[in-house]
């Protein structure tokens, strides 16, 4: 049937997909968005103002931002500072290493420490207990090797559909320049994780570990830190124990530096944006120097 009215216009409503594209459109001309990611990340910040956003999800946004120019050179345990296992070393010694450190996997090395031939797991070293015969070399799965230029993002993909947690990273020459885990990226974006086995010691920034030393956050209050050791570090100049330590070397502590101040021997975890965020803390051996660098 022909329409009776062919030349009516018709006024009917749009349809509710084209007033969003146009309001959207208005929104847009209006309040422009974000152009950089400076002004990306003061639009989170005010959105966490407004209360639109918490502000553990704001902190977990910007890492995401942040992790994308990231490579694994950034966050990698250089090689100096990699816990080892020598393919040659007898039983007993591997396991001491293994129970001191309490990681999970290790690389493991023939001859130099960067001649890598695999990864064992921790809990795989148990089997030699049951089975001395066992060859160790039968045990250890295959390394994984990245460049340092590495991009974060990218990795953290790997890791996930490679269903692998740890990777070894190689310099420009070819020659092992560290490693790096997925809790090292992951750390990136949700910032330190803590391990199920940490014992709080009264507040959130004393940790007791299974080894009996402990895990000290670099913003710590000096006073917490004389309660858990029954120290009298000084509290007038300083109200952190990184301020502290920072002050007795003359500079920020890199990552695996060793420090030794009134008593105590401060071994660098973890340091993130010019500071240190987690110091390993144990008491001063006998005829350690109360200042020393290693």
């Amino acid at each position: 049937m022909s329409d009776p009215h062919p030349h009516r216009p018709s006024h009917a409503p749009a349809a509710a997909g084209d007033k969003l594209s146009l309001f959207e459109r208005l929104v847009a001309f209006l309040s422009p968005g974000p152009d950089s990611r400076d002004e990306l990340i003061a639009a989170l910040a005010d959105a966490e103002k407004r209360e639109l956003i918490e502000p553990e999800s704001r902190l977990m946004l910007e890492g995401v931002l942040r992790m994308a120019d990231m490579r694994a050179g950034d966050v990698m345990v250089a090689a100096p500072r990699m816990d080892l296992l020598d393919i040659d070393a007898p039983y007993d010694e591997l396991l001491a290493l293994v129970i001191d450190t309490g990681h999970s996997r290790f690389p493991v090395h023939e001859g130099k420490r960067d001649s890598i031939i695999g990864i064992l797991m921790a809990k795989d070293l148990l089997k030699l207990q049951r089975a001395p015969e066992l060859n160790l070399r039968t045990l250890l799965r295959p390394a994984v090797f990245v460049p340092e230029s590495k991009r974060l993002n990218e990795l953290l993909r790997d890791f996930r559909s490679n269903r692998n947690h740890l990777a070894m990273v190689i310099d420009e020459f070819g020659q092992t320049a560290g490693l790096i885990t997925i809790e090292d990226v992951l750390e990136e974006i949700v910032g330190e994780i803590e391990d199920e086995f940490d014992e709080k010691d009264g507040d959130n920034s004393v940790y007791t570990l299974a080894d009996g030393s402990h895990r000290v956050a670099g913003d710590a209050p000096i006073a917490s830190v004389n309660g858990a050791f029954g120290t009298v570090l000084p509290e007038d100049d300083f109200e952190t124990i990184g301020g502290l330590v920072a002050q007795h070397l003359g500079r920020v502590p890199r990552r695996g530096e060793t420090v030794t101040v009134g008593g105590l021997r401060f071994v660098v975890m973890l340091t993130r944006g010019g500071a240190v965020r987690w110091f390993r803390v144990s008491r001063r051996e006998p005829g350690e120097a109360a200042a020393e660098v290693d």
